[in-house]
């Protein structure tokens, strides 16, 4: 036992010493952030300014809207208050050009092909459904959508979006984003396949926010974590007695898989649950058949739900 208690504290320290290189590489990555605060230009601008903001900034100011849409903006209270709100929760660039640059540097160090875009930010009513949205140039994120989750512009927002508008997740979102780029899409229509896709999105984060914490990561309060570790053993009991992984049963998708306030087991337990339960266990999934395979990251990327399954040895915490 003193001997297996040894071994033990070798590997553990050993993995400890391997993730420090890991991490001092990725320090020395070399990546510049160019952000424009959009928010603030045309938060501060007035009628006046429209010609000389139209010639600076022309992809802002798509041709086929006429300036009266612009200056009815400019002239809106509420994008007024907004303003207000967004420069006073994000006064200076300083902390978030320190966060883009830590997770620009752990994408390139995994995916060197990236290419670091502009970061904008923005103001656009608090459309939250639009909060990060990504092109081969440029990364808009609206600011407006990560004021805090208890703020009153949030009022008639669902909670289970609301707990998400906050500054802890504009990494996060970002994450997400890209990971959607070099994750594919499943061929297969299992509710497996769909667990499995979400399963390497959120891996990719463990990778590239490692300082994140889980809840951070998948989008959850601290207890709804909680409630999933502490239930783990029972969802997964659930979907292998009610055959759910290899079903095609679209359905399964809004119980388990989109975006809601509670899961659908159609049981008790339904409203203390989380929504996403099924991202959450394709998570645990992909991450014990890491642990478990010797395989780089890119292999990782073209493997099917099946592979991974069989070869992961998932056994859900106790």
């Amino acid at each position: 036992m003193k001997h297996l208690f040894s071994i033990i504290i070798v590997l553990l320290l050993a993995s400890c010493s391997s993730e420090k290189k890991t991490e001092k590489e990725i320090e020395a990555i070399p990546v510049t952030i160019e952000l424009l605060r959009f928010d603030t230009i045309f938060g501060k601008a007035t009628e006046n300014d429209l010609p000389k903001l139209k010639s600076k900034y022309p992809e802002f100011f798509p041709k086929q809207y006429h300036d009266s849409v612009w200056f009815n903006r400019i002239n809106d209270t509420f994008q007024k208050q907004l303003f207000e709100e967004v420069i006073r929760k994000y006064p200076t660039n300083e902390n978030l050009e320190e966060q883009f640059t830590s997770l620009f540097q752990h994408i390139k160090y995994y995916f060197p092909i990236i290419k670091i875009p502009r970061v904008i930010t923005s103001i656009d009513f608090v459309d939250y459904k639009n909060n990060v949205i990504l092109t081969d140039e440029n990364l808009l994120v609206s600011l407006d959508t990560y004021l805090g989750s208890e703020h009153s512009f949030y009022e008639g927002i669902p909670m289970y979006i609301s707990q998400n508008m906050k500054e802890s997740q504009i990494i996060s979102d970002v994450s997400s984003a890209y990971a959607k780029q070099f994750v594919s899409m499943p061929v297969e229509r299992t509710f497996l396949a769909q667990m499995m896709y979400h399963g390497k999105v959120l891996y990719l984060k463990d990778l590239w926010i490692p300082k994140g914490s889980d809840a951070v990561k998948i989008g959850y309060t601290q207890g709804q974590v909680d409630w999933m570790l502490e239930n783990e053993a029972e969802i997964w009991r659930n979907f292998v007695e009610n055959e759910v992984l290899f079903s095609t049963d679209a359905k399964l998708l809004p119980r388990f898989i989109y975006p809601a306030p509670f899961s659908k087991f159609y049981l008790e337990i339904d409203n203390e649950s989380p929504g996403r339960v099924g991202q959450y266990m394709g998570w645990q999934i992909v991450r014990s058949f890491m642990e478990k395979n010797n395989i780089d990251l890119q292999q990782l990327m073209m493997m099917n739900a099946d592979e991974i399954f069989n070869a992961s040895k998932y056994k859900p915490k106790k």
